[in-house]
């Protein structure tokens, strides 16, 4: 039987016997595959990087498991853009260049994906030593938005808050 452990990308533990450490694995994005005892009630799954089987489970079911949250992993990392040291963003084999102010308000967008980035972080993250022109975040955005959309990204405007990326719905 496959014991609770580390296997490639995917986390396996017991339920509801480690609990608080599957909590600390939700939070970091860590696949999980729950090892439900027979006589637990079965979790409440709301994220593709978990899975759960009833134990006793053959190994082969176990492994199976393993190997479709594995493959959910692959997913959900293709959907992530990610900004290399270089400033060129990549996203599902695609890449683009940015110029070093685009790619410094890139990082911050990217690291918050889906969540909005105040105006005046992005300020300060494409100008540290201070914007020379108010109206410089807005361009800049613009021209990121235009780079960003053969990558299948957009910038979205939040009103009165800041901007957010996502991918686009296409």
């Amino acid at each position: 039987m496959v014991d609770a452990g580390d296997m490639n990308d995917v986390v396996v533990v017991r339920w509801p016997h480690d609990a608080a450490r599957i909590d600390d694995l939700r939070g970091n994005g860590t696949a999980r595959l729950l090892l439900v005892e027979p006589s637990a009630p079965p979790p409440e799954i709301a994220d593709p990087l978990e899975d759960w089987v009833r134990m006793p489970a053959s190994e082969e079911d176990v492994r199976a498991r393993i190997r479709g949250l594995e493959l959910r992993v692959g997913i959900e990392q293709a959907r992530q853009p990610v900004l290399d040291g270089d400033g060129i963003l990549h996203l599902g084999g695609r890449s683009v260049v940015l110029p070093p102010v685009e790619a410094r308000l890139a990082a911050e967008l990217v690291d918050r994906m889906g969540s909005v980035v105040p105006r005046d972080v992005l300020t300060k993250a494409g100008w540290p030593e201070g914007v020379p022109n108010r109206n410089l975040l807005d361009v800049r955005i613009l021209r990121l938005r235009r780079r960003l959309e053969p990558l299948g990204l957009e910038v979205r405007t939040v009103r009165h808050r800041g901007y957010l990326m996502a991918l686009s719905e296409i």
